[in-house]
Order: structure tokens, then sequence, then C-alpha cells
């Protein structure tokens, strides 16, 4: 976009457009007397609703309308432009807000308006920020819009193609998202991974032994065998150990110290902050977003006035400019002292992504501790702006130092180990901690060493079975979805709240659960469209997204190269569905109301029964699927049944009369060891009675 000379000389006035109503105050005083700052409200133009909006036989040129509900806005914007001879296009700094100005420019017709239209970026709502990016004006960047375009017109001819076929094959109203389908499909690996994992049997056995002189007994933990580590697998092998022990002298053979240190975290990215507000405040990743969106756009501070207290928050960089570095030292060698700060500086090797030419989050002034702004800041505003100020210094400060002291035990052949830490140095920690940093950890005696004689007390053993996988959380999806390279730091939160609103996964606690539906929408994009729920392939996507926002790659390219395969899937899909019989499958359930079969049907949560009689007849009953497995406790029979939000468990029929329930899918055949019930795991049979451990082959199915 060329920037032109103002033809109107009488004009003195220049326009500021910021996509956020909430910085317009702020942003006005900073500039002062002759600027105008208004606000577009985010997006003013996209794709239509209506269809898929991509001219596929004109070279894939996205067919851009105004948004419904913008009109008033942009007819504002336009009176205020006629006034303007230099206007500054300042939406957020990232492709999304880059892209939102060239919008703006079509929108407002500014190619034709009598005034220089520039662009600006801020990273945070300061004034020495703001000041300094007014002197920086710069044409709009087309390699971060195409960028954005070309996102977006993938993600639409994904949804678009996709859906209809979910439409017909599964329930009315669902749809398909490019990166939607890649994170359904790791929380769905996740869960079968879960479900079939067998758990194995392991024992840990610790000796308390005494010590001349000391009160408190001393615990070793069982090492192995001289020096080869022995995992005790039964409690025959446990109890084999704590015999062969018997009248067994126990010796002090080596004690070794050593220094530990623990650097300190680097500040936060998008993705860390939003895995660490869900671990440390119970925050999900919209609720983070929103929280650190409000902090960064501006907060009524007193006599401050509106201030942003957090730089922009979607970001991939840990990179902190050099006066936020010094501001930051000053303030650690006033308060804590010289030995706390950090020696050079602390950020990940640059990975290339485009949001590295931003900082990490930090706060906009170091001064404006949690203390001084607590009164200004509602509660879910202080806790997150808390956590993002400690974790910013804890960054800048020195690691924390730790002695270690090892310990080896001998009796005869067997070896216990203790192992002991002291903080020597707390470091960063007097102002971060998390749930990992143990500042003392089994505080030896002071004079253990070789001559130290030991007397046996007791031993102390426990049975314990290995785990699976853990159910995905937010943060721990987010993590994974970054360390994979599936979608970029804008993504995340709208990833993982779309696919809770449409139901596909369900939250219990903090954990993520597939539902039913998920279960089916998983299945079917694994079936027909493998490519575009490949992990890889949705990551290589990125890196070209990567790429054209930087030059490298024309967006129309990557377009015209993945439209084909995906066409070339929906049509395939669209003739395997043509065999399937897609009508509703007819039960012998009578309904109640009008004496027909009810029909199995899809609901947000799973299946139930509705009348085919509808609209006429609108009653619905609940689906129980047996599973020709008799209940345990009453005999009646088992059925699959869903919790309140959707997770799916196996409860008896009888219910609430018989209680029981299980989370594994029961089968029919009986433990051949104890007689117990047995479940199903992938092509085992695993005992439901854990102290018998029996593990056997799943019988093949007759075809």
């Amino acid at each position: 976009m060329a920037t032109k000379t103002s033809k109107t000389a009488g004009k003195k006035n220049s326009l500021l457009i910021v996509e956020s109503p909430t910085k317009v105050k702020a942003i006005k005083k900073f500039l002062g007397t002759g600027y105008e700052v208004a606000a577009s409200n985010g997006h003013v133009r996209d794709l239509p609703k209506s269809s898929m909006g991509v001219d596929i036989d004109h070279d894939f040129e996205p067919k851009y309308i105004t948004i419904r509900g913008k009109g008033d806005v942009l007819a504002e914007l336009r009176k205020q432009v006629k006034k303007a001879d230099k206007i500054y296009l300042a939406t957020d700094p990232d492709r999304e807000g880059e892209a939102i100005s060239w919008h703006l420019v079509s929108a407002l017709k500014l190619d034709d308006a009598d005034a220089t239209v520039q662009r600006v970026t801020f990273n945070e709502i300061t004034k020495n920020a703001v000041k300094e990016a007014m002197k920086h004006p710069r044409d709009i960047d087309m390699n971060l819009v195409d960028a954005q375009q070309a996102r977006r017109v993938l993600d639409r001819m994904v949804g678009y193609s996709i859906s209809p076929l979910l439409w017909s094959k599964i329930k009315r109203g669902l749809s398909a998202g490019r990166v939607q389908s890649v994170a359904l499909r790791i929380i769905a690996d996740r869960e079968e991974e879960i479900d079939n994992f067998i758990p194995t049997e392991y024992w840990t056995l610790d000796v308390n032994l005494l010590a001349e002189g000391e009160k408190k007994p001393l615990v070793a933990h069982y090492y192995g065998v001289g020096n080869e580590k022995k995992e005790i697998r039964n409690k025959k092998e446990m109890e084999e150990i704590c015999a062969s022990l018997k009248g067994e002298k126990f010796s002090v053979t080596d004690v070794k110290k050593g220094e530990r240190s623990k650097k300190a975290p680097l500040p936060f990215t998008t993705s860390t902050l939003q895995q660490e507000a869900s671990k440390a405040l119970n925050f999900s990743t919209q609720k983070t977003m929103r929280v650190a969106q409000q902090l960064y756009e501006g907060i009524e501070l007193g006599k401050q006035g509106t201030v942003g207290l957090i730089t922009y928050l979607r970001t991939d960089s840990t990179r902190v400019s050099a006066e936020a570095v010094a501001s930051a030292n000053a303030y650690i060698q006033e308060n804590f002292g010289k030995e706390y700060l950090a020696e050079g500086t602390t950020a990940k090797k640059n990975e290339a992504k485009i949001q590295d030419a931003h900082e990490a989050i930090r706060p906009t002034y170091i001064e404006n501790t949690p203390v001084v702004v607590k009164d200004y800041l509602s509660r879910d505003q202080f806790r997150l702006y808390q956590l993002i100020w400690r974790r910013f210094m804890a960054s800048r400060m020195a690691p924390a130092k730790y002695e270690t002291t090892s310990v080896k035990i001998d009796a005869g052949e067997h070896r216990f180990t203790v192992a002991a830490s002291k903080t020597v140095f707390d470091g960063f920690l007097n102002v971060y901690t998390d749930d990992e940093d143990q500042i003392e950890k089994n505080v030896l005696m002071k004079n253990l060493d070789t001559n130290t004689k030991l007397k046996f007390d007791s031993f102390e053993s426990a049975q314990h079975f290995t785990q699976p996988a853990p159910h995905y959380t937010e943060a721990s999806l987010v993590h994974d979805l970054e360390a994979l390279g599936i979608g970029r730091p804008s993504t995340y939160a709208p990833t993982i709240s779309t696919i809770l609103a449409r139901h596909y996964i369900t939250k219990e606690n903090k954990a993520i659960f597939i539902t039913e539906l998920g279960q089916a929408v998983n299945k079917m994009m694994n079936d027909a469209f493998p490519q575009i729920v490949d992990v890889n392939f949705t990551s290589n996507m990125e890196a070209l997204l990567d790429g054209i926002a930087e030059g490298e790659v024309k967006w129309k390219t990557v377009i015209e190269n993945f439209y084909p395969d995906l066409n070339k899937a929906v049509e395939a899909a669209e003739k395997e569905l043509e065999k399937v019989q897609v009508q509703d499958e007819v039960t012998d359930q009578i309904c109640d109301c009008c004496g027909r079969n009810m029909v199995i049907k899809y609901g947000p949560h799973g299946k139930f029964l509705a009348c085919p009689g509808f609209p006429e007849c609108k009653n619905t009953m609940p689906y129980f699927e047996k599973i020709g497995v008799e209940c345990p406790k009453c005999g009646k029979d088992l059925v699959l049944k869903r919790t309140r939000k959707g997770r799916i468990y196996y409860g008896c029929i009888g219910h609430p009369e018989c209680d029981f329930m299980s989370w594994q899918k029961p089968v029919a055949n009986k433990c051949p060891k104890c007689g117990s019930m047995m479940y199903a795991k992938s092509n085992k049979l695993v005992c439901s009675n854990q102290e018998c451990g029996y593990v056997g082959e799943k019988p093949k199915e007759k075809e």
C-alpha cells in the first residue's frame, strides 16, 4: 500500500484507528491534541457465512463482505477519515491485526482518501511505546496479511467441505476444523492409550535405621544388588529380599556431597502463560486470554490514569527489551541485593517464528508491583498480573543453589540409598515457585559418614501399579499442541473452546475427556480425511504459513496445492457415504405418545431415542445401549451410559437401586484365575481385581 501526500491543506487532524474501544481513552491522552483515536471493534470484513466465499475457479480469490452489524462503526469511521490529513492504522501487532488494517483500507476506501495512510504497531499501551511507535510508521506488511488470508481460506475450505458430510453421517449442525480436528485426534489417541493401558505391579521397600545419638530414624530406599538397580516386581520378591536381610549389618559405604543449581524460568509466552495460569490459578485458556487482554488494553490506576499493565499477549518469544532488562535489574539490585541478579540475558533460541518480532509477556512498568496496583484490579486480574510480574522478575534473577547429599547403605549383597538436598541460596525462588520447587528435601543428620553406626529398626513396604498417561488438561494439551507445532499463540484458546462448545470433549475438574459424539466425529475424520487429522501434515502447514509471513512462500501456491487433495478426499467420502444407510436406526422401543418405533439420534452428549413423528410428536427418551454383560452386583444388564457432561461409562440398567459403574468396558468372560469381572483393553482381557493381575488374549470375534 503506497502512502499519499495530502491534497487538503486545511486539514490538521490525525486519525489513529485501533481495534478495541478500551484503548481509545489512554492512547488519546498519550498523543494529546491534534489526534483523534477511534476503534474498529475488531474485524470489519470477513468471508460470508452463507457460502464458502472462495472463488475456486478464479485463482482462489476470497470474497470478503462487511460483517453484519459493522455498518454503523464503518459509517462513523468514514466521517472521521474525511476530517483527517493523516491516518494511522494501529491494530494489534500480529498477523490478525495486520489483516484488519488491510481490510480497513478497503472498507474505508483509504486508497482514495486525501490523506497519508500508514501502519503503526506497539507491543504495550504505554506513553513511551505509543510515542515511539508514532516515530516509525510503515506500510502494511502484505506478507503478514497473506499469511492470515491463507489460514482463513484453508480453515474455510476444510470447514465448508467436510461439515456437510458430518451432518449427513452423524448429526446436523456439526462442523469440522483444520486445527480443531487434529486437537480432537490428539485427545482421542490419549483416551485410547489410557483405556488400553494394562497396569504392572511393582513394590517399594524402605528400611528405617537408627543412628547413634539420633532420635529420628534414617529412612533409606531399596536400590538393588550392588551397583545394579533392581525392580521389585511382586510381593514374593519383596519378602525374599527382607528374609535375606535378616541379621545382616547395615553400614554406610559412601557419602557424596555436591552442588546443584536450578535455573530461573523464562518469561511467559502465550503458551506458558496459559499452562501456568491453568495449574496455579485454575484458569481455562479462554479465561487467561480474556483477563490478559484486559491487562494489556489498560487499567485505570488513579493518578496514573489508564495504563496497559502488560505487553502484548500473543507471542512465541521470550525476548525482552534492553530497557525492560535494565529496569528489572535495577529493581532487583535495590530490593534483593546484587547477588540476586542474573548474569547475561535469558531467552530461548529464536525458532524463526514470526511472533518473535514481539517480546515475551511482561509487566510494562516494574514499579507497578502487584501490591501497588491491587486496589485497582479485580481478583482475577490481580492474580494473573501477580503471576506475570513474579515470573518476569524471576527470569532476571540468579539460579537457586542446593547442597546435595547422596548416601549408599549396604547390607549383605543389597544396597539402599538416601538422597537429600538443602537450599544454600534461594535466588529466583525468593519471588517465584511452582509445585516442583521443593526448598528442602529429606534433611539428613549433620555428621553422617562411613563411620556412622546404624541399627536396623523396621521395614516399610508398599504395593504399587504403573499408571497410564494422565488425561489431558487444558494446560497439557496446549503444551503438546505447541510442541507438535499445531496452531500458534492466537489459536490455542479458540481451538479448545470450539471443541468444548461442540460437545466433542468435556471437562471434569481439570481433566479432558472425549464424548461419544467426539468419538464419532474423530472416527469419521480418521477414516475419510486421514491427511487433515495428521499431526505432521498440520505442523508442516503451520510452517508454510510462517513461510508466507516471512515472504518466502506465495499464499495462493499453498492453497493451490492443498485444495485438489481436499476435494478428492471429499468426493471419495461422498461416494462412500452413498453406500452407507444414513437413515436413523430404528429400535424396538415403542413411543409411549404415538406408538411409533423410536429411532436413535445423536445429541450434544451422545445417542438418545427420538420419535420419528417429529415435529407432530416430540417425545424423546434416554438410550440405554446394552453391552451383553450381566451386572456383577444384581445380574441385570450393563449398559453404556454418559455423565451429565458427556463422559462415557458403564453402569447397571437397574440404577438407582444398583450403583455398579465402571469407566472400563466389562466383558462377559470371568477371570479364569480368581473369577472376578474382566475388562476389554485393545486385544487383551484384564482382570478387574488388581491383586490378581491376570492378563489374557481377547478371543477373536466371529465373522
